[in-house]
C-alpha cells in the first residue's frame, strides 16, 4: 500500500469502471482531512465497436493522470453482473483503467462495492442516493455529484479511509479507535 510522510499531500483517483460511462472522482489528502479536487463521467460514443470506446475510456483517464498526478488509483471490483455479456464488457472497461494505471507506475487498490458503501454510508446495501448525499457531505460540496461521479468519489474516500492515511498525515499522537480518529496528543 501506498505511505504518505507526515505533513505531505496525496492525491487519489477513484474510478468506477464502466463499458458506457467511467466516473471519476479526484481528491486531495493533507492535514488529515479529504479535499474534493475533481470529478466527473468519461462518456463513450454508445454506436462505436467496443474498442474504440475501450480507447476513449484509456485515453480519458490517461488525460486525467497527466493532469492531476495522482499518488494513487482506487477502483471498484467487479462483484457480479446481470449477465455474462455485462460481465464481459465491464471487465474490459476495468482492465483498460487498471492499464492506465499501471502505465503510469500508480499504484492500485481494488475495492469490492460493499466495502466501499460500509465505509462511506455504514452501510453495505446503501443505495445511490445515500452514497450521493454522503460524498457530497464528507467533501463539503456544494451540490450531489453525478452518481458515476459519487461513486468514483466514494472508492477515492474508502481508500483513504482503509489504507488509514487520514491517520498516517494527520496530527501526531492521532489513532483511530473503533472506527474514529482520536488525537491522543490532547
Amino acid at each position: 500500500f501506498f505511505t504518505v510522510r507526515e505533513g505531505a499531500m496525496a492525491i487519489t483517483l477513484g474510478i468506477d469502471p464502466g463499458s458506457r460511462v467511467t466516473g471519476f472522482g479526484v481528491i486531495e489528502i493533507g492535514n488529515g482531512r479529504a479535499s474534493y479536487l475533481a470529478s466527473g463521467c468519461i462518456r463513450t460514443t454508445l454506436t462505436a465497436p467496443v474498442g474504440v470506446r475501450l480507447k476513449e475510456i484509456h485515453e480519458g483517464l490517461t488525460q486525467l493522470i497527466d493532469e492531476y498526478r495522482p499518488d494513487q488509483v482506487a477502483i471498484e471490483k467487479i462483484f457480479m453482473a446481470r449477465s455474462a455479456d455485462s460481465a464481459l464488457k465491464l471487465g474490459q472497461a476495468r482492465g483498460v483503467a487498471l492499464l492506465a494505471a499501471a502505465s503510469a507506475g500508480l499504484p492500485i487498490a481494488e475495492y469490492e462495492a460493499k466495502k466501499i458503501k460500509q465505509a462511506i454510508v455504514g452501510s453495505g446495501a446503501a443505495t445511490k442516493a445515500q452514497i450521493q448525499h454522503m460524498v457530497e457531505v464528507l467533501l463539503s460540496l456544494q451540490g450531489r455529484p453525478q452518481q458515476d461521479a459519487a461513486d468514483a468519489l466514494a472508492i477515492a474516500l474508502c481508500h483513504v479511509h482503509t489504507s488509514g492515511q487520514l491517520l498516517k498525515i494527520g496530527a501526531p499522537g492521532a489513532e483511530f479507535r473503533r472506527g474514529r480518529l482520536v488525537d491522543k496528543s490532547s
